[in-house]
């Protein structure tokens, strides 16, 4: 589905569809969609693999080439190893520590497991299927809540109450975008993961808790 597309169906929720009297105009519509797919990004990210170069002697990488980028999974160097060798890091604005006992010697590929911002356009969208309508309940809720804001001590054709009857829909469809987003949100999702093997105590650091 591209942005036109989507466009149609939010246009279909709002039964804006006559285009001779349309209420919202094409470019308040995407402004919504995207407010919309931005949410949707930060709770499910595109999930993505880059992968940077290192400097010798140094534990940096610059991740300023990561467009988008809302959220590192994992870090996996050296790189081209089975298992995968996946490495702890710390982040801090745009600059990714690797915590490794020994720095890079020399200009080493790193691969980096990242979350980054979903993408529709005119040609092309990112947003999984089976969350379009999730994404078109949030626009559309968006454009009503605006509606409702603009129209309020207005003269309307459909009555006084007009303005509240949107500002009610469009509160009930972004409390169910809202709830599908916190549905499929990777804060909740439940995943499998050993990115690297964890810390062992020396048996002269353990602490004996019995009796």
């Amino acid at each position: 589905m591209n942005l036109s597309q989507m466009r149609t169906l939010v246009r279909r929720d709002l039964h804006d569809e006559a285009a001779a009297s349309h209420r919202w105009t094409d470019a308040e519509l995407d402004r919504h969609i995207d407010h919309a797919v931005r949410e949707l990004s930060l709770s499910i990210p595109l999930e993505t693999k880059a992968t940077l170069t290192s400097t010798p002697g140094s534990r940096d990488l610059s991740t300023s080439s990561l467009t988008g980028l809302i959220v590192i999974e994992a870090v996996e160097y050296p790189v081209g190893k089975y298992p995968p060798v996946y490495v702890r890091f710390s982040l801090w604005a745009n600059t990714l520590i690797l915590l490794v006992d020994n720095t890079p010697a020399s200009a080493e590929q790193v691969n980096v497991y990242h979350g980054k911002l979903h993408t529709l356009d005119a040609t092309t969208s990112t947003i999984p299927a089976h969350l379009e309508e999730l994404v078109t309940a949030g626009a559309a809720g968006y454009a009503a809540l605006e509606w409702a804001s603009f129209a309020t001590n207005r003269v309307n054709v459909g009555g006084d109450q007009t303005w509240r009857q949107y500002l009610t829909w469009g509160e009930q469809r972004l409390a169910a975008f809202h709830k599908g987003l916190a549905k499929y949100s990777r804060i909740n999702a439940i995943r499998t993961r050993r990115l690297y093997k964890p810390v062992e105590l020396k048996p002269s650091q353990t602490t004996d808790w019995g009796p």
